[in-house]
C-alpha cells in the first residue's frame, strides 16, 4: 500500500494536476499551511484526508505530513509536481519488488512548457520509501528525510515532473523565499558570510549548472535557469552579509 503526502499553501495553480496524477495511491494526505486561494478547497475534490495548520517550516511540516500515512510506503511530492504513467508503474514495481527499503527519484523540471533534462534536475533525492522507522529532519528549508542506517536505498529511472515556476515573476519570489531561510539557517549556525565567498560562490554556481550539469543542452531555458540558480545563491550569501530585519543577529549570541 502506498501514502501519498503532499504539503501546500496558496497552490491553486498546480496542486489539481499534481493530485489527479495520484489517484490511484492508498491514500493522499495534504496538509496546507493557511493558503488563501482555491488550495484547500480543490484537494477536498481528491481527498477526504486535507488538514491545516501553521507553517513552522518544510521539515516539520512534512513531518506533520507524514505522521497521517498509514501505508507501508510513502511518497513525498510537491504540490507543483506530478507522476506520469511510466513512473506509476515503475512505483508500483519497485513497492513489490521489496528490494530496497527506499529509492532516490529523479526530478525534471517543466519551465515554460520546455521539459529541461538537465538543469535543475537533481536524481540524488529519496523521495520513495517505508514508513515505518523513516522521518524528517527540522530544517526549515533543504529538509532530509532521515532513515535507518542499515536500510538499501535503490535508484528509480522515471522522473517526477517538476513545474516549480510559472513565470520570471514567481521565480523571483521563491527565490527571494529560499534565500532568505536558509541565509536565516547559515547564521543561526554562526556561519557569516562575505562579499567575496558571495561573489565566487555565485560564479561557480552558474558554472556548475550550466556547464558541469550540462545546463547549456538544454538551450536557453538552460541558461536561464543557471542565472536563477547563480541569483539564489548570490542572494543567500548577500543576505548573510547584510541580515533581514527579521533575522536574529548572531553578533549578539557570541556576547
Amino acid at each position: 500500500m502506498l501514502s501519498v503526502i503532499i504539503i501546500a499553501k496558496n497552490e491553486e495553480a498546480n496542486i489539481r494536476r499534481c493530485l489527479e496524477s495520484v489517484q490511484w495511491a492508498d491514500q493522499i494526505v495534504v496538509l496546507d499551511s493557511g493558503s488563501e486561494d482555491k488550495t484547500v478547497e480543490i484537494a477536498k475534490e481528491y481527498t477526504k484526508e486535507v488538514y491545516q495548520t501553521d507553517w513552522k517550516g518544510y521539515g516539520i511540516q512534512k513531518e506533520r505530513a507524514l505522521s497521517y500515512a498509514t501505508s507501508d510506503w510513502v511518497l513525498n511530492l510537491d504540490a507543483d509536481e506530478s507522476v506520469d504513467d511510466d513512473l506509476k508503474a515503475e512505483i508500483i514495481a519497485a513497492i513489490a519488488s521489496n528490494t530496497a527499503d527506499a529509492y532516490k527519484v529523479p526530478i525534471r523540471m517543466t519551465f515554460y512548457g520546455q521539459a529541461l533534462t538537465y538543469s535543475s534536475s537533481p536524481s540524488r533525492h529519496i523521495r520513495l520509501f517505508k514508513r515505518d522507522g523513516a522521518h524528517y529532519s527540522q530544517d526549515i528549508v533543504h529538509e532530509k528525510i532521515v532513515l535507518p542506517t542499515t536500510w538499501h536505498i535503490g535508484q528509480l529511472k522515471n522522473a517526477i515532473k517538476h513545474q516549480s515556476f510559472r513565470d520570471i515573476s514567481h521565480a523571483l519570489y521563491k527565490i527571494n523565499q529560499y534565500s532568505s531561510y536558509t541565509a536565516k539557517t547559515r547564521l543561526e549556525r554562526n556561519k557569516i558570510g562575505s562579499l567575496a565567498k558571495t561573489i565566487l560562490g555565485s560564479g561557480w554556481m552558474f558554472v556548475r549548472c550550466f556547464i558541469l550539469q550540462k545546463g547549456f543542452m538544454d538551450g536557453k531555458a538552460g541558461l536561464v535557469m543557471a542565472i536563477l540558480n547563480a541569483q539564489g545563491t548570490f542572494a543567500r550569501g548577500l543576505k548573510q552579509v547584510y541580515p533581514d530585519q527579521s533575522f536574529e543577529n548572531p553578533a549578539k549570541k557570541k556576547g
